[in-house]
């Protein structure tokens, strides 16, 4: 098993946190801004399924 040779810092442990947090803030945004766009009926370039289950049960 790999172990680290040495005692990472606190600066690179709190650098390695702050860029994982920003990742997972700007793929919230993203998620967000593509279900906006969704809903109102303006997205381009997104691909989603058709729920086809409901028009099915209406005939």
């Amino acid at each position: 098993m790999a172990v680290p040779k040495k005692k990472t810092s606190k600066g690179k442990r709190n650098q390695r946190h702050a860029t994982w947090k920003g990742k997972a803030a700007i793929a919230a945004e993203k998620a967000l801004s593509i279900g906006k766009s969704v809903l109102t009926g303006r997205a381009q370039g997104f691909v989603y399924p058709m729920n086809e289950t409901s028009e099915e049960d209406s005939d």
